[in-house]
């Protein structure tokens, strides 16, 4: 408690530093866990439970611990930026290692690859007081998201997606990160999209 109860989340490292007993440590882990004071995420990365937890964990820090390297991206950074209308119950991410997916006490998290080449244009952002966490641009959440879907780039599944506030998003940089990709299918998806916010930006203008 003294340790890592001002932590979100911790590392089972972080007990272990200096003259400890390893087994000891590991021993009160497992007992904490089972006795529901701790909730255990994956192998040696642990949260402590109400009502010793003194900071509720965002679930985009979560998501970043979990898997290393990652960052939050595709609908859940889109609802975080507001451009979709939902809100989304799996925090989403990608990554450059093995796509996989973890049900936690502290909700569910999916982890998507992409090639290496495009883990890129993400930041890190400040998502609930003192937490912070690496989240993609809400341009490269949508190209993500277009990259990762089949058929994303149809007129069809973009207004499936009820895409808004699109004014957020800057379209030179998002046809320009879409060009350098090389890819056609997310050349076109910028293009749709540029379309629809020039569009929706004259019409509001009009009004």
């Amino acid at each position: 408690m003294e340790i890592a109860g001002d932590q979100p989340v911790f590392e089972t490292s972080l007990l272990l530093a200096g003259d400890v007993d390893r087994a000891n440590v590991h021993r009160q882990l497992s007992r904490w866990t089972k006795a529901g004071r701790l909730y255990q995420l994956r192998r040696r990365l642990y949260a402590l439970a109400p009502p010793f937890q003194k900071v509720k964990p965002h679930p985009f820090l979560v998501a970043n611990r979990m898997v290393q390297p990652s960052y939050v991206s595709l609908q859940s950074a889109l609802s975080h930026y507001a451009l979709i209308p939902e809100a989304v119950p799996v925090t989403t991410s990608v990554t450059t290692l093995r796509p996989c997916r973890w049900d936690t006490p502290l909700g569910s998290y999916a982890f998507r690859r992409i090639k290496t080449a495009l883990f890129q244009d993400y930041r890190l952002l400040h998502v609930d007081d003192e937490q912070e966490a690496f989240v993609a641009s809400p341009e490269k959440a949508l190209l993500d998201l277009i990259y990762l879907e089949p058929g994303a780039d149809s007129d069809a599944y973009l207004e499936e997606l009820r895409l808004q506030n699109l004014e957020v998003l800057d379209l030179d940089k998002l046809q320009h990160q879409a060009e350098l990709t090389g890819s056609p299918k997310l050349r076109r998806a910028a293009a749709r999209v540029a379309a629809q916010a020039r569009s929706d930006m004259t019409e509001y203008e009009t009004l």
